[in-house]
């Protein structure tokens, strides 16, 4: 696994979530994979569980969101890259998250987990440090 090949699963990870169907997510994922949504879920496991997911999770190929990628590490089998998304124009929704994928020698993502952060998660009286 290098950083060329990450940054093309990024990219067809994004395109696919733009298309209509789910019948592509073959190429993205191993027939068994296990897809996290948040590092305490319960994974969503097999590609026709994950097919289901993207349908529920998703407004539609037409949902209008802006998302921006920086990987972070690539080590052996395993990548993890920090992703900006905003929802709708404009903005109703946003996110930074990390994504830790570990892939199989096919290329394909055989276990994905997220950790989504979004604006309102900070506590109402956080430490200062002091």
């Amino acid at each position: 696994m290098d950083r060329k090949h990450v940054e093309d699963w990024l990219r067809s990870y994004e395109r696919l979530w733009r298309t209509p169907g789910t019948d592509a997510l073959v190429t993205l994922f191993t027939e068994d994979a296990s897809y996290q949504q948040g590092p305490y879920w319960t994974p969503v496991v097999g590609l026709p569980a994950i097919a289901r997911m993207w349908e529920k999770q998703r407004k539609g190929p037409d949902e209008v969101f802006q998302m921006t990628t920086e990987i972070v590490a690539v080590d052996g089998d395993t990548a993890v890259s920090r992703q900006e998304v905003r929802y709708g124009d404009p903005v109703e929704q946003e996110y930074r998250d990390l994504w830790i994928m570990r892939f199989a020698d096919d290329g394909r993502c055989r276990s994905f987990e997220e950790w989504p952060f979004w604006p309102g998660q900070q506590p109402a009286d956080p430490p200062d440090g002091s």
